[in-house]
């Protein structure tokens, strides 16, 4: 029976732990590479079609950006394009409010992983401790035998094979970690290029309108000046 208690102790509370934590790395790096997937694959071509528009409409833009409202970086786009008759100062402030709440979503997970590298290492710990504790139970009697050599045999296989277990699920954790960390970094650098560009297009919609604003005026006031 306390064989049977310690191999409990060394298997079951540890191990069942370790798999559940094994189970959450894989269930969020499949979810966050599927984000980057459909991000990185379309963006390019929303961004081109959006800036383009923006050159010759901004409503069209607009709708361009409406409709992949479901990617980060349509959202991005839609969030300064929706405003109406804004200042540039406010549209440069939406294009910065849009990057940090994309930012957010960006970072989704990084918790989840980086609580699994911190836990993960600790339960292969508690498993090797528990397999080393039924070593040391066989052996206290200091009786050699080839029962007794293969029970201690069995403890220091457990405890082995926790705290491999603990650090691989550990290092499969950070892994991941570290490629959306770098991912991520070159994402906000492209959203940050891209929000340059189209302010950069705003800018000069704002500066064309105002011209032939003025153009306008200047006209209107011509007749009125001859007439006086």
């Amino acid at each position: 029976m306390t064989r049977i208690y310690d191999i409990l102790l060394a298997g079951g509370f540890v191990m069942f732990p370790l798999l559940v934590l094994s189970v959450v790395t894989f269930g969020c790096a499949v979810e966050r590479c599927w984000f980057w997937f459909k991000l990185i694959i379309q963006e390019k071509q929303i961004v081109q079609e959006v800036l383009s528009a923006a050159r010759l409409d901004l409503e069209k833009a607009e709708a361009i950006a409406s409709r992949s409202q479901g990617l980060a970086i349509g959202r991005f786009l839609l969030a300064p394009l929706r405003l109406r008759k804004a200042s540039p100062e406010i549209f440069h402030l939406a294009i910065k409010a849009a990057s940090d709440k994309e930012c957010v979503e960006m970072y989704k997970g990084d918790k989840v992983l980086e609580s699994v590298m911190a836990i993960a290492p600790l339960l292969g710990i508690l498993g090797t401790s528990a397999g080393l504790f039924t070593t040391f139970q066989h052996l206290r009697t200091g009786q050699v035998s080839s029962v007794h050599l293969s029970a201690v045999a069995s403890g220091i296989a457990q405890a082995l094979i926790a705290s491999a277990t603990g650090m691989s699920v550990a290092i499969l954790a950070l892994v991941f970690l570290r490629i959306f960390i770098i991912v991520r970094s070159r994402q906000m650098n492209y959203f940050s290029q891209v929000g340059s560009e189209l302010e950069l297009i705003y800018l000069q919609f704002c500066h064309e309108s105002s011209t032939a604003d003025a153009s306008i005026q200047g006209v209107s006031e011509k007749p009125n000046s001859k007439e006086e």
